[in-house]
C-alpha cells in the first residue's frame, strides 16, 4: 500500500508540473521515473529497460530519417502545385495531400516545410490556410502507425503490457473515417477565418523593440514631438526609461536625454525606420552587418523558457542578438532583456556566423524562418531518399525486414551518399523525446504493477457503474483528449493508457478499443495552440488568435470524438 500512495506523489507532482507549464516535460518525467528509482519502486534495470523499448527505437530512427526527407524538393513542388485555384479547391489539395504525407513521415516536417510556401502565396489569405493545413496535418497522423509519435509511443505501452503488437494499417479503417469527416468540415469552415492581411500590414503584429539614445546622438535636447518619433509608420514609441523610472505614456512636448531609454511597439518591417535617426543605438545593434533577419518561435519544451535574455546569455550561447520580441497579438512592456519568455514567443533575430551550427537549435526552437537551414539535395539524392524510404515501408508492411532494421540500413544509405552527416543526426538526435517516452515506459508499468492503475480504472467503473463497457470506452477517450489539451499529447498516452488497460480487464473485454481509445485521443489536439507543436507553428506563422482555434477546433474535436466514438467499437468490438 505504501508503494501505491508513494507512486500517486510521484504522478500528482508530475502532472501538476505538466499543467504549470513552469518546467520541460522532458525534465519533469525524468525525475519522476529517477524519483520512482531512488524510493525503491523500481529495480536500476527495470528503469532502464523502458530506454530500449523496440518502438521507442523505431520512433527515433524516423526522426532521424527525416532530417533528410526534409531536404528533398518534394514538399516544395508540391505546395507550389496546391496554392493554384479558388478558396475551396486549394483547401482540398492541400487537407488530401498533407493528410496523405503527414501519414508517412514527421507531421512536423510537413507542415514547417509548407508554411513558407502558403505564407507567400497571392491568390488566398494565409490565416484561411495555415491552420486547416495544421488539422489536415494531425488528423493525417492517425491513419498509420508511423503517421505521429503518438501512434508509436501507445505501441511501445502495449508491446510492454505483453500484447500483440499494433499493425502498421490498423489504424487505418477509423483513421480514414477521421480524415474525411474533418476535411469535409475544414473546407466550409475555413472561409469563416478572419482575412488579417490588412492588419498584418498595419498593426497587427506587436513586435517590442528597445533602443538607447547615445550621448553624441542628435536627439538629445528635444522633444519627441520634434524628434518625430511619434510620426513613424507602423511604428508606436510606447515607453521611456530614464534613471530606471518609466515613463508611460510618453507626452509629446518630452524633451530627451543621453541615456534615455526607448520602447516602441510596431510590425517587424518597421525596424528599418531606427537607421534613419543618428545615434540611437537599438537591441541587437551591432551584431547587425547587413544579414537577413530571422523569426525563431520558442518551442514549449525549451530551456529558455521562464527564463530572461539576459539571465539566459542568450548572445553567447547562440551566436544572435534578440532585436525585438513578440508575444502574439499581446503587447509586452518592460526592458526587453528582462522579459520572462514564454512558449509560442517569436524573437526577431541578427544571426551570427555560428548560429546554424549551434546544437540547440532544434530542441529551443519550434520554428525559425527567414534562413534555410538545411540545403537541398540535388535530384540524384533527393531521388534515392524518396525511393529508399518508401523501400523501407513496403518492405516492412510486407514482413520481409523489421521497420527497425529497415531504417538503420536506410540511414547508413544516407551517411554514405553524403544525404545527411553525423553532426546532423547529432543535431537532431530527439534526446527530450527518448526521455519522456522511456520515463514514461517505466511509470506506465509501476501503475500497472503497483495496483494503482486498477485503483483508477475502479473510481472510472463507479462513475459509468451500470452503463456498460461502451460507456467506459467513452470515458477513456474523453479523459485521454482533456489531457491532451491541458498537457501535450505524449504525456496524454502516457499517463491514460495504463488506466484503460486495466478497465478493460476489469471489464473482462478486449483491451483493443480502449487501446484506440488512447490512441486516437491523445492526437486530438485541436482547441488550445499550446497542446501541440504544430499548433504553436500556425498560431505565429498565421498570427492567429486563441479563439481562432476555438472557433475551428471546437466543432472538429467534437466532429472528430464522433467520428471515433463511433468507428472505434465497430471496427474494433468489445
Amino acid at each position: 500500500m505504501s508503494e501505491l500512495w508513494l507512486l500517486t506523489a510521484i504522478l500528482v507532482a508530475l502532472v501538476a508540473g505538466l499543467v504549470s507549464g513552469r518546467a520541460n516535460p522532458a525534465s519533469l518525467f525524468f525525475f519522476a521515473g529517477l524519483a520512482s528509482y531512488l524510493l525503491g519502486l523500481v529495480s536500476l534495470d527495470t528503469a532502464l529497460a523502458g530506454f530500449t523499448n523496440n518502438g521507442l527505437i523505431t520512433l527515433v530512427l524516423l526522426v532521424l530519417a527525416a532530417t533528410a526527407l526534409e531536404k528533398t524538393s518534394l514538399l516544395g513542388k508540391l505546395s507550389q502545385a496546391i496554392s493554384k485555384g479558388s478558396l475551396t479547391l486549394t483547401l482540398a489539395k492541400l487537407g488530401v495531400s498533407t493528410a496523405v504525407l503527414s501519414s508517412f513521415t514527421n507531421n512536423t516536417a510537413v507542415v514547417a516545410s509548407l508554411i513558407g510556401v502558403v505564407r507567400r502565396n497571392q491568390a488566398h489569405a494565409p490565416t484561411k490556410l495555415l491552420l486547416p493545413l495544421n488539422y489536415a496535418a494531425i488528423l493525417g497522423g492517425t491513419l498509420t502507425l508511423i503517421g505521429t509519435s503518438t501512434n508509436l509511443i501507445v505501441n511501445s505501452f502495449v508491446e510492454n503490457a505483453g500484447l500483440k503488437p499494433l499493425g502498421f494499417f490498423e489504424f487505418t479503417s477509423v483513421g480514414i473515417i477521421v480524415v474525411i469527416s474533418g476535411l469535409l468540415l475544414l473546407i466550409p469552415l475555413a472561409h469563416l477565418l478572419p482575412d488579417r492581411r490588412d492588419e498584418t500590414d498595419d498593426e497587427a503584429l506587436p513586435y517590442l523593440l528597445e533602443a538607447h539614445i547615445a550621448k553624441n546622438s542628435k536627439l538629445v535636447g528635444k522633444s519627441v514631438q520634434d524628434n518625430r518619433l511619434r510620426a513613424l509608420k507602423k511604428l508606436y514609441l510606447v515607453e521611456l526609461e530614464r534613471s530606471g523610472i518609466r515613463i508611460c505614456p510618453v507626452p509629446p512636448q518630452l524633451v530627451l536625454q543621453a541615456d534615455d531609454v526607448l520602447r516602441f511597439s510596431g510590425a517587424v518591417e518597421s525596424v528599418e525606420l531606427l537607421h534613419q535617426f543618428d545615434g540611437l543605438n537599438w537591441f541587437g545593434k551591432q551584431q547587425a552587418k547587413g544579414q537577413n533577419l530571422i523569426e525563431a518561435v520558442l518551442a514549449p519544451s525549451s530551456s529558455l523558457v521562464g527564463t530572461s535574455l539576459k539571465d539566459s546569455r542568450f548572445r553567447e550561447e547562440f551566436d544572435a542578438a534578440v532585436m525585438a520580441i513578440r508575444r502574439g497579438h499581446q503587447p509586452l512592456k518592460g526592458g526587453l532583456g528582462d522579459i520572462e519568455l514564454q512558449p509560442g514567443d517569436v524573437l526577431l533575430l541578427t544571426p551570427g556566423d555560428s548560429f546554424t551550427k549551434k546544437p540547440r537549435l532544434a530542441d529551443d526552437f519550434a520554428a525559425i524562418s527567414g534562413l534555410d537551414l538545411s540545403v537541398r539535395l540535388d535530384n540524384k539524392r533527393g531521388h534515392w531518399v524518396l525511393f529508399g524510404f518508401a523501400l523501407t515501408i513496403i518492405a516492412s508492411i510486407a514482413g520481409i525486414i523489421p521497420l527497425a532494421k529497415g531504417l538503420v540500413v536506410l540511414l547508413l544509405s544516407f551517411l554514405a551518399i553524403g544525404a545527411v552527416t553525423v553532426s546532423e543526426l547529432k543535431r537532431r538526435f530527439p534526446l527530450e523525446l527518448v526521455v519522456i517516452v522511456g520515463s514514461a515506459l517505466g511509470l506506465a508499468n509501476l501503475m500497472i504493477s503497483t495496483g494503482l492503475a486498477d485503483v483508477m480504472a475502479q473510481g472510472l467503473l463507479e462513475v459509468f457503474d451500470g452503463y456498460g463497457v461502451f460507456a467506459a470506452f467513452v470515458g477513456v477517450y474523453l479523459m485521454t483528449v482533456i489531457v491532451t489539451e491541458i498537457i501535450t499529447n505524449n504525456a496524454a498516452a502516457a499517463l491514460s493508457f495504463p488506466v484503460a488497460y486495466a478497465l478493460a480487464m476489469s471489464y473482462g473485454v478486449d483491451p483493443r478499443p480502449f487501446i484506440m481509445a488512447v490512441v486516437f485521443g491523445a492526437s486530438a489536439s485541436f482547441i488550445s495552440p499550446y497542446g501541440y507543436q504544430t499548433n504553436l507553428m500556425v498560431f505565429n506563422a498565421g498570427n492567429y488568435q486563441f479563439s481562432d482555434f476555438v472557433r475551428l477546433g471546437l466543432p472538429l474535436s467534437l466532429v472528430y470524438s464522433a467520428a471515433v466514438i463511433i468507428a472505434v467499437p465497430y471496427f474494433f468490438p468489445f
